[in-house]
């Protein structure tokens, strides 16, 4: 049998990437917990690039982000005072809240029966009630302007597990369904909530780690490398721009092929 020969033809010009792209969150107001360093920080200075106007929050007294065009608020994300004092704040100068990024969070190893009370309940504080503290506070503002977009940070190991870390498990686990529960709930409010899962990243937090746990992490990692916090702040643009409007409830996994295997 004879066959014909494929015969393809090309345009005239290569095709030139865009470079005039508009911002893709311009004229949003959003907040973003935990934006000292690491993927807060990320998430914060990518918002800001995207033509947002943001918030940035964390527990220090003050933080110079005028370089990246921030706002900075003092915010302990497990005082219910400091949320109603930084959402109130946000809300009287600029008329709403647009996106909400709940990303403060910390992390113990110690197994279960060496975990102290007061270490679980910070862990606790910290990762799990400061989310929902974030969403309750910010809710009433969404619902008033219209809707918005909250994105929670939670974890692979809000999925899978690994020996120790209990704590950190349980409450990222609980970010994961309270995130599904919010979007389920304020589906028809014009409210988006989904969970971001990163893999493991590279940030001053996890530099601070024993080197064993990272290695042990990169090495089960499929593409054998860590992720970059600028990647997972990629995913966190998209989750608050007008590009993931048909997404609510979900869960947008970061890590390397991590949770595939």
């Amino acid at each position: 049998m004879r066959h014909r020969a494929l015969t393809v033809t090309h345009s005239a010009a290569p095709l030139v990437p865009n470079t005039r792209r508009m911002p893709r969150l311009t004229g949003k107001i959003a907040v973003v917990t935990g934006s000292g360093r690491g993927i807060g920080r990320a998430i914060a200075t990518a918002f800001a690039r995207e033509g947002a106007t943001v918030i940035a929050t964390g527990r220090g007294e003050s933080c110079d982000y005028s370089a990246d065009g921030l706002e900075y608020e003092r915010l302990d994300v497990s005082n219910p005072d400091d949320w109603e004092r930084v959402i109130g704040g946000v809300a009287d100068r600029h008329g709403r809240v647009d996106v909400l990024a709940n990303n403060a969070g910390i992390i113990t190893y110690e197994p279960v029966q060496e975990l102290t009370v007061e270490d679980w309940n910070q862990v606790v504080a910290v990762n799990q009630t400061g989310t929902w503290l974030g969403m309750r506070a910010v809710i009433p503002h969404m619902l008033a302007g219209g809707g918005g977009s909250i994105i929670n940070v939670s974890s692979i190991w809000g999925t899978a597990a690994v020996a120790g870390a209990h704590a950190y498990h349980a409450t990222k686990g609980a970010v994961r369904t309270m995130s599904k529960n919010a979007a389920i709930t304020h589906a028809k409010d014009g409210i988006r909530v989904n969970s971001l899962h990163p893999g493991f990243i590279a940030t001053p937090l996890t530099d601070s780690q024993d080197p064993a746990v990272n290695d042990y992490v990169v090495g089960q990692t499929p593409m054998g490398r860590p992720g970059q916090p600028e990647e997972i702040a990629n995913g966190a643009v998209f989750l608050a721009s007008g590009e993931s409007t048909f997404m609510t409830g979900a869960e947008l996994v970061i890590d390397g092929g991590y949770l595939a295997q």
